[in-house]
């Protein structure tokens, strides 16, 4: 690959085919009425809006009229017009996350059969991310506009919002899976099912479990237990009862217990740089999308477009650029 090479033209050069099926379920191939306009351009479009980090859909819009490249990127004839957002709109509607997740799980399993993606540590937790909306008068918990954001704890302060419950592989810093849900829902709620959707990702090849104090439960531990995984999750001071020996993290957050566990409980960081860069690199944050549902779209979207840049690294041997969405972003 040249060193001067675009990302449109690295991003038009990958084989989406099996993507293009996905998309094309959402829209009628044959039959009375007009045809679509190509559901993958559109997709591409949506991914270049992340890496670009284009703010809106109307500022995406008004860039393919006037850029050349990114117009070839997303299958845009000459004479055709850009997608106008309200195109954009609908296709994230008819797309769903059913089809996102197979998306991105199709994409984790070619990066999993390359060696990318090792799958034998996945470090789970919570992300923060603003709802569009303000607080309802009437009733101070939830949104106005958005009536599923909840107000929830963002570091030290409450905001109105959701949470994204990553999991993460710990080797190569690349998303599972994600669960959306409102932002006041306790991490303990949603790890059985991120747990069983971070199994199925691995191809229940998991063999280390890692995350914070949050995360600490019975039925969790249990359930990992009972798939051969083994839990790196310290214990909170009132689930100690007094016991001695056991893994725990103080409040200026040094950790004590088994040497090994405080060892791999390091690789925990690894997923707060995922969160770090779909924030700052992805437009995670950047979004003007209410309800549950077009959240977990809007998450699905920039987790996706980080794991294309991985796809984009491996496919053209430059494995070192998995991380750095700057491949794709140039």
């Amino acid at each position: 690959m040249e060193k001067n090479e675009s990302s449109c033209s690295i991003l038009h050069s990958l084989n989406l085919d099996d993507i293009e099926e996905v998309v094309s379920e959402a829209y009628h191939q044959d039959g009375a009425g007009r045809p679509p306009r190509k559901p993958i351009g559109i997709f591409k479009a949506l991914i270049v809006k992340r890496v670009k980090q284009i703010p809106s859909d109307r500022e995406l819009y008004r860039r393919l009229w006037n850029d050349q490249d990114l117009r070839e990127v997303c299958d845009i004839e000459e004479e055709q017009k850009p997608y106008h957002p309200t195109q954009l709109t609908r296709f994230r509607n008819r797309i769903g996350t059913e089809r996102l997740e197979k998306i991105m799980n199709n994409i984790v399993n070619e990066l999993f059969k390359g060696g990318l993606i090792a799958g034998k540590t996945a470090v789970l937790d919570a992300t923060f991310v603003k709802a569009y909306s303000k607080r309802d008068p009437h009733e101070n918990g939830r949104g106005g506009s958005d009536p599923e954001a909840r107000v929830g704890r963002n570091g030290k302060t409450y905001e109105l919002g959701y949470k994204l419950h990553i999991a993460v592989d710990a080797k190569s810093e690349l998303p599972l899976a994600v669960i959306a849900a409102p932002a006041n829902d306790n991490e303990k709620k949603h790890a059985p099912e991120l747990l069983e959707k971070a199994l199925k990702a691995t191809k229940r090849r998991m063999k280390v479990l890692v995350a914070d104090s949050q995360y600490s439960c019975r039925s969790l531990r249990d359930q990992a237990s009972d798939s051969g995984v083994r839990v790196v999750i310290p214990f909170p001071a009132n689930q100690l009862r007094e016991r001695k020996g056991l893994f725990r993290v103080d409040r200026y957050f040094r950790t004590h217990g088994p040497t090994d566990k405080k060892q791999v409980y390091r690789l925990r960081s690894s997923v707060e740089r995922v969160n770090s860069r779909l924030k700052e690199q992805l437009c995670l944050e950047k979004h003007r999308v209410r309800g549950l549902r077009r959240i977990t779209v809007h998450a699905l979207i920039c987790m996706i477009a980080m794991l294309l840049n991985a796809v984009a690294a491996f496919r053209l041997n430059r494995v070192e650029k998995a991380r750095s969405i700057t491949l794709l972003a140039r």
